[in-house]
């Protein structure tokens, strides 16, 4: 390359990646709701369906020395999940998947019992938790209650993920369920007593985070907390 000729452009940063995507190193330079924080640099290391970058940022400790910090982040953009919920038949709507990073890491056979969820993509949190409904379990959801919204895993991952439930009745089911085939997915959908789900994660059966999470907000705040049905067998 001579001194006259332009640099490469580079995809995701200066002309779109394979999603549509520019300015993908751009994220935190402008952030300034913390005074104690200055971000310096932000590197793109790695860019496929999702983004990895890593940051270097001044930071200032309680006895106000400022120390330079570096910390990758994993930027797969937020999420939805919701616990379809039957409190006439004390039933739950569930999936059961194939997750491969939970089947490297030590789970037995890699099929996850889970709440439905996805990523909000162009939606917002409610459409985001209907689309999935319907993709995943084949159920039209009636009136959602958003339960609360919580980051993951903060310490890498920037997602936070928006917690919902909603009543359904057999008569909801509009479809097969099972996912979409072309993005790979080949899901089993789970109708399970609220009763059994909630045991399940007490005895090892689910171990998903957000699924926990919603199961036992549905027993302490949610709709099963006044039924009964959290403890009945």
């Amino acid at each position: 390359m001579t001194a006259d000729t332009p640099p490469p452009a580079r995809p995701g940063i200066d002309v779109p990646d394979h999603r549509g995507r520019t300015g993908l190193d751009r994220a935190g330079r402008d952030l300034t709701r913390n005074p104690d924080v200055v971000v310096r640099e932000v590197e793109l290391t790695s860019q496929g369906w999702h983004v990895l970058r890593r940051t270097t940022f001044d930071r200032r400790r309680r006895d106000g020395r400022w120390e330079t910090q570096a910390r990758e982040t994993y930027d797969r953009g937020d999420g939805a999940v919701v616990l379809p919920y039957d409190t006439e038949r004390g039933r739950v709507l569930l999936t059961r998947q194939f997750r491969y990073p939970a089947y490297v890491n030590d789970h037995p056979d890699g099929m996850l019992v889970e709440a439905a969820a996805g990523l909000l993509d162009a939606d917002d949190a409610p459409a985001a938790v209907r689309r999935e409904s319907a993709e995943e379990l084949g159920v039209t959801l009636g009136a959602l209650t958003p339960a609360f919204a919580a980051y993951m895993s903060p310490g890498s991952v920037t997602e936070r993920l928006h917690f919902f439930a909603a009543p359904y009745t057999p008569a909801d089911r509009s479809g097969p369920g099972g996912g979409l085939e072309e993005e790979g997915e080949d899901i089993e959908v789970l109708e399970l007593p609220f009763a059994e789900a909630l045991a399940m994660t007490r005895d090892g059966r689910i171990v998903d985070g957000k699924t926990i999470m919603l199961l036992q907000w549905a027993a302490l705040d949610g709709p099963f907390r006044a039924t009964g049905d959290a403890t009945r067998a």
